[in-house]
Protein backbone atom coordinates (compact mmCIF):
# COMPACT_ATOMS: atom_id res chain seq x y z
CA UNK A 1 0.00 0.00 0.00
CA UNK A 2 1.54 3.36 -0.69
CA UNK A 3 1.91 6.20 1.61
CA UNK A 4 -0.96 9.14 1.01
CA UNK A 5 -0.25 11.86 -1.15
CA UNK A 6 1.12 15.42 1.18
CA UNK A 7 -1.30 18.24 0.67
CA UNK A 8 0.15 20.41 -1.61
CA UNK A 9 0.57 24.53 -0.68
CA UNK A 10 -1.92 26.80 -2.83
CA UNK A 11 -1.16 30.04 -0.69
CA UNK A 12 -0.07 31.64 2.69
CA UNK A 13 0.30 35.15 4.30
CA UNK A 14 0.74 36.06 7.33
CA UNK A 15 -2.88 35.22 8.92
CA UNK A 16 -2.74 31.45 7.35
CA UNK A 17 -1.65 29.34 4.73
CA UNK A 18 -4.05 26.78 2.51
CA UNK A 19 -3.28 23.46 1.29
CA UNK A 20 -4.80 21.49 -1.18
CA UNK A 21 -5.52 18.19 0.40
CA UNK A 22 -5.08 14.84 -2.07
CA UNK A 23 -8.40 13.72 -0.98
CA UNK A 24 -10.17 16.88 -2.73
CA UNK A 25 -10.34 19.02 0.18
CA UNK A 26 -9.25 22.85 1.33
CA UNK A 27 -7.01 22.91 4.62
CA UNK A 28 -7.25 26.43 6.26
CA UNK A 29 -4.33 26.30 8.76
CA UNK A 30 -4.41 29.59 10.88
CA UNK A 31 -0.99 31.23 12.03
CA UNK A 32 -0.45 32.47 15.57
CA UNK A 33 -0.84 36.02 16.66
CA UNK A 34 -2.69 39.15 15.47
CA UNK A 35 -3.35 39.48 11.68
CA UNK A 36 -4.70 42.51 9.74
CA UNK A 37 -8.22 42.28 8.17
CA UNK A 38 -6.69 42.63 4.51
CA UNK A 39 -4.53 39.31 4.74
CA UNK A 40 -7.59 37.48 6.48
CA UNK A 41 -9.71 38.66 3.63
CA UNK A 42 -7.28 37.56 1.31
CA UNK A 43 -6.91 33.98 2.84
CA UNK A 44 -10.47 33.20 2.74
CA UNK A 45 -11.22 34.45 -0.96
CA UNK A 46 -8.19 32.31 -1.80
CA UNK A 47 -10.39 29.25 -0.03
CA UNK A 48 -13.32 30.32 -1.98
CA UNK A 49 -10.58 30.41 -5.85
CA UNK A 50 -9.58 27.07 -4.78
CA UNK A 51 -12.86 25.61 -3.77
CA UNK A 52 -14.29 26.87 -7.12
CA UNK A 53 -11.22 25.85 -9.13
CA UNK A 54 -11.59 22.55 -8.36
CA UNK A 55 -15.66 22.21 -7.71
CA UNK A 56 -14.77 21.12 -4.00
CA UNK A 57 -17.35 21.42 -1.36
CA UNK A 58 -14.96 20.69 1.91
CA UNK A 59 -12.74 22.42 3.99
CA UNK A 60 -10.90 21.75 6.85
CA UNK A 61 -10.12 24.74 9.10
CA UNK A 62 -7.37 24.28 11.65
CA UNK A 63 -7.93 26.82 14.18
CA UNK A 64 -5.65 25.98 17.04
CA UNK A 65 -2.82 28.20 16.89
CA UNK A 66 -5.57 31.03 15.85
CA UNK A 67 -5.61 34.19 17.41
CA UNK A 68 -9.42 35.48 18.93
CA UNK A 69 -11.30 36.83 15.77
CA UNK A 70 -11.60 41.06 16.19
CA UNK A 71 -14.64 42.38 15.88
CA UNK A 72 -13.99 43.58 12.59
CA UNK A 73 -12.70 40.52 11.73
CA UNK A 74 -16.07 38.96 12.58
CA UNK A 75 -18.30 41.78 10.70
CA UNK A 76 -16.39 40.51 7.68
CA UNK A 77 -17.00 36.97 8.24
CA UNK A 78 -20.04 36.94 8.74
CA UNK A 79 -21.44 39.66 5.93
CA UNK A 80 -18.81 38.67 3.17
CA UNK A 81 -17.47 34.76 3.55
CA UNK A 82 -20.66 33.11 5.20
CA UNK A 83 -23.18 34.58 3.40
CA UNK A 84 -25.25 32.59 1.47
CA UNK A 85 -25.70 34.59 -1.98
CA UNK A 86 -21.93 33.96 -2.27
CA UNK A 87 -22.11 30.28 -2.01
CA UNK A 88 -21.84 27.91 -4.10
CA UNK A 89 -24.83 25.59 -4.78
CA UNK A 90 -25.02 22.68 -2.04
CA UNK A 91 -23.09 25.23 0.06
CA UNK A 92 -19.75 24.03 2.08
CA UNK A 93 -18.99 21.32 4.49
CA UNK A 94 -16.33 22.65 6.93
CA UNK A 95 -14.60 20.68 9.82
CA UNK A 96 -13.11 23.03 12.44
CA UNK A 97 -10.37 21.76 14.48
CA UNK A 98 -10.96 24.10 18.09
CA UNK A 99 -8.40 26.74 18.72
CA UNK A 100 -6.37 26.17 21.89
CA UNK A 101 -7.05 29.39 22.76
CA UNK A 102 -10.32 30.06 24.90
CA UNK A 103 -10.74 33.77 23.51
CA UNK A 104 -10.45 32.46 19.89
CA UNK A 105 -13.26 29.35 20.54
CA UNK A 106 -15.14 32.30 22.23
CA UNK A 107 -14.85 34.44 18.97
CA UNK A 108 -15.25 31.59 16.93
CA UNK A 109 -18.46 30.98 18.26
CA UNK A 110 -19.89 34.22 17.79
CA UNK A 111 -19.18 33.81 14.17
CA UNK A 112 -20.65 31.04 14.17
CA UNK A 113 -24.16 32.20 16.09
CA UNK A 114 -24.52 34.95 13.71
CA UNK A 115 -23.88 33.00 10.99
CA UNK A 116 -27.03 30.52 11.05
CA UNK A 117 -28.66 31.40 7.52
CA UNK A 118 -25.24 30.79 5.81
CA UNK A 119 -25.18 27.77 3.71
CA UNK A 120 -21.76 26.62 5.39
CA UNK A 121 -22.44 23.51 7.24
CA UNK A 122 -19.79 23.15 10.30
CA UNK A 123 -18.42 20.83 12.98
CA UNK A 124 -16.20 21.14 15.55
CA UNK A 125 -13.53 18.61 16.53
CA UNK A 126 -10.70 18.38 18.80
CA UNK A 127 -8.62 16.86 16.70
CA UNK A 128 -7.74 16.46 12.97
CA UNK A 129 -8.40 12.98 12.41
CA UNK A 130 -11.59 12.81 13.59
CA UNK A 131 -11.76 16.14 11.58
CA UNK A 132 -10.50 14.60 8.28
CA UNK A 133 -12.82 11.20 9.06
CA UNK A 134 -16.37 13.60 9.20
CA UNK A 135 -14.91 15.09 5.85
CA UNK A 136 -14.58 11.49 4.49
CA UNK A 137 -17.91 10.75 5.33
CA UNK A 138 -19.18 13.82 3.77
CA UNK A 139 -17.64 12.87 0.64
CA UNK A 140 -20.11 9.71 0.14
CA UNK A 141 -23.44 12.06 0.26
CA UNK A 142 -24.96 13.21 -3.32
CA UNK A 143 -24.44 17.00 -3.33
CA UNK A 144 -27.59 19.41 -3.85
CA UNK A 145 -27.22 21.67 -6.52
Amino acid sequence: MQPPLPAKLYFENSAGRLLEHPEGFVVLEYKPGPRKLTDLQALLAHVRNLLDRNAWHRLLGDQRLMAPYTDEERAWIVDYWLDSSRQPAGGIYSAVILANDVFARLSMDQVTHAAKASALTYRVFDSEESAVAWLRQIAELPRLS
